[in-house]
């Protein structure tokens, strides 16, 4: 008797499981464990499935409540942003946001084509709404594809620095600068550098702006060999306007950042449900856009954290665009926080920093405005300020930040007066959390990790001040000779700092070996530290949308893309 229990017992646990599977792989998730580069384990099945959206703040992700025991520190920079790299600190974590250039806007709607406007308002337009900036290595040029005439074609323009832009009259629409004509609500451009196919080197979904109130949006799906040539539609399905997507490249696959909401229910403004994002992933471009219904899973939301003005009840998340950048996924959330009534006012929008080490989780712990609005009436930027594709680029020693934003003179109500454009932001590089310390010398130790590399380098301001650095062993004990009495002070302000010891060439000796990193600081800031194999500095991550003197999709150049500049 208690051996058939013990059977029937069994055989429901192996229904249960079946069932799971089975439903894991309708939904398209794995269900096979997989470990990243960083060591963080990704369990079945994945990605995670949501069905709700609370209102509170989301759980910290489970790599930060449970870490890897040793984590590996080979690829890209190695950020401060969160705990994750960091067993025990003194040292005071800030936020940093953007600072807009001065001269802003950088890009304007100066041609006759881009004073036009859909239908009958006479809105003029030259600005990414998402859309995409890139710097092409091949060409060495940055370019930009944005909204060409409110709600109109694609246009494309190139710079050499980043500020100054060029239309090039080219044959699509001859005489223009337009790539893709035809209504657009919105686009995603990217630029593919591992792609083997060059006819496929850039990649682009688009959403014709429906021609009726009662139309279904749908989106398109592109390819081209030059960003200005683009192939007939390769997908066409239905799915809500503002869907973007990107690439991870950490697990070489493509993702979807849907558009989660229903047209015509402001009721949902309450419940938080009227705009969010789902998610869906696939390794293959084309079938990452093929999910069936039910597939995507609820992803990111707004929640009681984002501040709302105008009367809302409830913050929305506008849209995600999201890239790789050194070694982790830089998100940009693009929150609705309100409308302000009886004002020609553009919708508040504004861009919050996310960050995320697996691609799915994310962390949003400084939730100010990192590009906001101004709240200045007439100013470029005074409302409706969102993300380009590619999020940001790498120029010299400082990350590039192209946005929309959105004007009107208060009180008019004259269309004429309505004008999209680009502004430019910028930041030191790896520049979103600095680590500091004052006239007291602070300490901050990380966890076990594991190198390849032989040279140590830091991103530190302390030309006030006192950077010093020592290795521990797995039992936390100094390991001679990289002591910090040997360690060559730094006193600098440098976006890359070589860290020497004395009577040691290099860490080739602890390659491979489980150490922990101890750096003393005073009268300084620390953004992050990383391991190269090369003297060069080349920290082997990611550089989000590229930028001058690199060759690729990677950091393989180190000090010589500065020095290109």
């Amino acid at each position: 008797m208690r051996m058939r229990m013990t059977v029937n017992i069994l055989a429901m646990c192996v229904l249960a499981l079946c069932r799971m599977v089975l439903c894991s792989l309708a939904n398209g998730q794995s269900t096979s464990d997989e470990v990243l580069y960083n060591g963080i384990l990704l369990t079945s099945p994945w990605p995670p499935f949501r069905d709700t959206l609370p209102l509170n703040p989301p759980p910290d992700p489970p790599y930060l409540v449970s870490p890897p025991a040793v984590i590996p520190i080979d690829v890209g920079r190695q950020l401060l942003v969160d705990d994750f790299l960091i067993d025990e600190s003194n040292l005071k974590r800030t936020w940093h946001t953007a600072d807009f250039y001065p001269d802003n806007p950088v890009l304007k709607p100066d041609r006759p084509w881009e004073q036009q406007s859909f239908r009958e308002n006479r809105f003029a337009a030259a600005m990414p709404f998402s859309d995409g900036v890139w710097y092409d290595p091949q060409d060495k040029l940055f370019k930009i594809w944005y909204m060409g005439g409110f709600c109109l074609g694609t246009c494309y323009a190139t710079s050499k620095d980043g500020i100054h832009w060029d239309k090039p009259s080219l044959d699509v629409e001859p005489g223009t600068n337009v790539v893709h004509p035809g209504d657009l609500d919105c686009a995603t451009v990217w630029l593919d550098l591992a792609e083997q196919d060059p006819k496929r080197r850039y990649k682009m979904i688009r959403f014709p702006t429906p021609r009726h109130p009662q139309l279904s949006w749908v989106f398109s799906l592109h390819f081209s060999a030059d960003g200005i040539h683009w192939s007939p539609p390769a997908v066409v399905r239905p799915v809500l306007t503002r869907t973007t997507f990107f690439h991870n490249p950490f697990r070489k696959v493509w993702v979807f950042s849907i558009r989660h909401g229903i047209r015509g229910m402001e009721s949902l403004y309450k419940a938080g449900a009227w705009r969010s994002r789902m998610y869906w992933e696939n390794p293959d471009f084309v079938s990452a856009a093929l999910w069936s219904p039910g597939q995507p899973g609820l992803w990111a939301g707004a929640d009681r954290l984002d501040a709302t003005r105008g009367g809302y009840e409830v913050p929305q998340l506008y849209n995600v665009d999201a890239v790789a950048y050194e070694s982790l996924m830089l998100g940009l959330f693009t929150v609705l926080r309100g409308t302000i009534e009886d004002s020609n006012r553009p919708k508040i929008n504004e861009i919050v920093l996310g960050f995320s080490r697996d691609g799915w989780h994310w962390t949003r712990p400084d939730r100010r405005a990192f590009i906001p609005v101004s709240e200045r009436g007439g100013d470029w930027n005074w409302g409706n300020v969102q993300s380009a594709g590619g999020c940001c680029l790498v120029v010299g020693d400082k990350l590039y930040f192209y946005v929309s934003g959105r004007t009107d003179t208060p009180g008019s109500f004259d269309d004429r007066a309505h004008k999209c454009t680009t502004g430019l932001a910028t930041l030191r590089r790896d520049g979103f959390v600095s680590m500091g310390a004052g006239d007291k010398v602070g300490r901050l130790t990380t966890r076990p990790v594991r190198f390849k590399g032989k040279h140590v380098f830091v991103n530190v301001d302390a030309d006030e001040g006192e950077l010093r650095a020592e290795l521990l062993d797995k039992d936390g004990d100094v390991i001679a000779p990289f002591t910090r009495e040997n360690c060559a002070p730094i006193s600098a302000d440098k976006t890359l700092q070589a860290v020497n010891w004395k009577g040691a060439k290099d860490l080739s000796a602890l390659a491979g070996e489980v150490v922990r990193f101890r750096f003393y600081l005073t009268n300084g800031e620390l953004y992050a530290f990383w391991v190269s194999p090369d003297a060069s500095g080349a920290s082997h991550g990611y550089v989000a949308a590229g930028g001058p003197g690199f060759t690729g999709p990677t950091d393989t150049v180190g000090s010589l893309a500065t020095e290109s500049r």
